[in-house]
């Protein structure tokens, strides 16, 4: 049973930070790839982040050196620390999981962050507003 439940929205001055928590299913989690998208109202979905199994990780030219993802395997939680935030981050936030977009040299590669309809299974969404 796919299950992801996003935590740690909310509303926020510029240059502040916030950080979001996904618990997922053991299922979900043993995904090949995990990460976070959003979607500001009006626009399209825009990938923000991913992580694989071993940890390495990509992101969005648009939040590099503000945000972090990270995960917790104990735990089965994902996380996306997002530092000096700004009026154009405000979008409402998914936790997404997702097979490898392909394989080479037997090292998995993601996709979440730069093409976020490939996401197999997410969240509701944690809401997250950004004022100037």
């Amino acid at each position: 049973q796919v299950h992801l439940v996003e935590s740690g929205g909310g509303s926020v001055q510029s240059g502040e930070s916030l950080k979001l928590s996904c618990v997922a299913s053991e299922d979900t989690y043993s995904s090949a790839c995990m990460g976070w998208f959003r979607q500001a109202p009006g626009k399209e979905l825009e990938g923000v982040a991913d992580i694989d199994r071993d940890g390495s990780t990509s992101y969005a030219d648009p939040v590099k050196g503000r945000f972090t993802i990270s995960r917790d395997d104990a735990q089965r939680t994902l996380y996306l620390q997002m530092n000096n935030l700004k009026p154009e981050d405000t979008a409402m936030y998914y936790c997404a999981a997702a097979r490898a977009a392909f394989v080479f040299a037997e090292k998995e590669y993601c996709s979440i962050s730069w093409r976020p309809n490939d996401s197999a299974a997410w969240g509701q969404g944690a809401l997250v507003t950004v004022s100037s």
